[in-house]
């Protein structure tokens, strides 16, 4: 890698607060704000509003939505054709 052209990494923690979910990786942002980890370190953290762990997606939780009702509807009013 050239010098002095890409941002400094370090370890910092993401939280999710509505989840109660962190995880440390090593991004290129960074927080004033800190949390002491696991491992009795302090790290920057930065607060997410959805993680893997509040996803509906990934939770499974996930609605479906009735699109052949739509169709059907759309057809009824304006007729197939």
């Amino acid at each position: 890698m050239r010098k002095d052209i890409h941002p400094p990494y370090g370890p910092v923690v993401f939280r999710d607060k509505s989840a109660g979910f962190a995880f440390l990786t090593r991004p290129t942002a960074t927080s004033e704000k800190t949390i002491d980890w696991e491992d009795g370190r302090t790290y920057p953290v930065i607060d997410v509003e959805v993680s893997s762990a509040s996803h509906p997606y990934y939770t499974g939780t996930a609605k479906v939505l009735d699109t052949a009702g739509r169709v059907e509807r759309f057809e009824r009013r304006y007729g197939a054709r």
